[in-house]
């Protein structure tokens, strides 16, 4: 299974890669690699201000192709499949109140 490395510095990046309509969770990662949908991978994921990284299995559910016409980074949503972390659940107590922005995200 390939594994990708996603490193977020601030809650800012976070909140625009996180997928919280998904019903399991996920992420978008920024990525120029190709990937394919259902695709299963490995995330090895650092949060803002986490001492140590958490590791998840997923699956691609979005792909964003290099060049997309709404200008959005290259890259690929993965929807948790298995979260022993509960990344998920680390990522909603951080995000908060920003779940419920407007702002724009990189897929919706």
């Amino acid at each position: 299974m390939q594994e990708l490395l996603v490193d977020f510095e601030d809650t800012r990046e976070l909140y625009k890669s996180y997928m919280p309509y998904l019903k399991t969770g996920g992420l978008f990662v920024r990525t120029n690699m190709q990937f394919e949908m259902s695709q299963p991978l490995a995330l090895r994921i650092s949060l803002p201000d986490a001492l140590e990284e958490d590791v998840i299995t997923g699956e691609v559910v979005w792909i964003t192709p290099q060049g997309s016409q709404n200008s959005n980074p290259p890259g690929v949503g993965v929807s948790f499949i298995d979260d022993k972390s509960q990344v998920r659940d680390k990522i909603e107590k951080m995000l908060g109140g920003m779940l419920n922005s407007s702002d724009p995200t990189y897929t919706m």
